[in-house]
């Protein structure tokens, strides 16, 4: 039964409001499918490059066959030009001990650069996705 609020609204003393209907909306879950996810690892050979800087050195052996004066000091090591220099000495029994220069080691010095190629192994990791169907 209509309040008299409700009569009161009305401007057409004839029409009286008897149901008036309301709408409400709202949301709800519904799975309407699945997803599977699967992921796998391959692993793969590659062979990178790079450059290896190092020393090589090359030993010539030069003869001297020098006999030192009494008193002489033996000469020390020494670098001529990029060269080092290293006397090698022997005692040698004459009337007296003498020294005798009987060659050096000239050791001559060169850069070197190398590219090599080394092999590692690199893993890649890829995924599927696949749908199924709500019920499984």
């Amino acid at each position: 039964m209509p309040s008299k609020a409700d009569l009161t609204e009305q401007t057409d003393p004839q029409t009286i409001k008897l149901v008036e209907e309301r709408a409400s909306i709202g949301v709800r879950e519904t799975i309407t499918g699945r997803v599977r996810v699967t992921t796998a690892t391959e692993t793969f050979d590659e062979v990178r490059s790079h450059e290896l800087h190092g020393t090589r050195f090359e030993v010539t052996r030069v003869p001297v066959e020098r006999m030192l004066e009494p008193g002489e000091a033996p000469p020390g090591p020494r670098t001529e030009g990029g060269v080092t220099i290293v006397p090698v000495f022997e005692e040698v029994l004459v009337t007296e001990t003498r020294i005798v220069l009987t060659e050096e080691l000239h050791i001559t010095q060169y850069e070197t650069t190398e590219t090599v190629d080394i092999p590692v192994s690199l893993r890649r990791q890829t995924a599927t996705v696949a749908r199924v169907d709500p019920e499984g």
